[in-house]
């Protein structure tokens, strides 16, 4: 089975019937909090987008989502630039062309730290001076071997780790947190919405419920 193919069959056992509960919580994840990171000028990419969650409900200029996974296109909105390509390969994205590059939950998916290195050079090449790059993932320092409950899970990485790369590659860490959201959004009880506006409003609940790091790091 081809990568994409496999991408696109692991997406469709772990994800069915869960797409219209995550994208709700996605939505309202970009609302109330990933917003104050996006302006209406900005042009952003989607590192690693998935079904789209997070670039469906960005609201700027320009959008760009990549991803290997061939089915990713048809649950992008029509306006969205999509790169079917292997991220650690050169991107076909102009350089200093981006405000903010997106990530969530997917470092960890890359088969070895050297594609994940290249990864992040990609990335400082396309980014603008001053250019961000927010990313999520599941923080192994807090989730010990609970980090491979999930077969596709390559790259072992913490919030000090990604923070250590970033900085080798010449980023600015802006905010670095080790406990962010919970681990995931499969294999648990589906949550009422309102809860998720309350979470993201006291971060003393993150410290007891987090399991993800989240990181702001600026092109320098």
């Amino acid at each position: 089975m081809s990568s994409g193919k496999q991408l696109a069959h692991i997406y469709e056992k772990r994800f069915s019937g869960h797409e219209n509960y995550r994208n709700r919580i996605w939505k309202i994840l970009v609302k109330e909090f990933f917003s104050k990171w996006i302006r209406h000028t900005d042009h952003i990419l989607d590192l690693g987008c998935g079904y789209g969650e997070f670039i469906n409900h960005a609201k700027c200029k320009v959008r760009h989502a990549m991803d290997l996974n061939p089915k990713s296109q048809s649950r992008l909105d029509d306006k969205i630039v999509f790169h079917k390509q292997d991220c650690s390969e050169p991107w076909k994205i102009d350089q200093n062309s981006l405000d903010l590059i997106f990530t969530s939950n997917f470092f960890e998916h890359l088969p070895k730290k050297e594609s994940l290195d290249r990864t992040i050079h990609e990335i400082n090449k396309a980014l603008k001076s001053g250019g961000r790059l927010i990313a999520m993932g599941p923080n192994i320092s807090v989730l010990k071997g609970k980090y491979w409950d999930f077969w596709d899970h390559h790259v072992a990485l913490s919030d000090q780790s990604v923070c250590e790369l970033l900085q080798i590659h010449d980023f600015r860490i802006e905010r670095s947190f080790s406990k962010f959201l919970p681990y995931n959004m499969v294999r648990v009880k589906e949550r009422p919405f309102f809860l998720v506006s309350l979470y993201l409003k006291f971060p003393v609940l993150w410290k007891l419920f987090g399991k993800q790091f989240l990181i702001i790091a600026q092109k320098v």
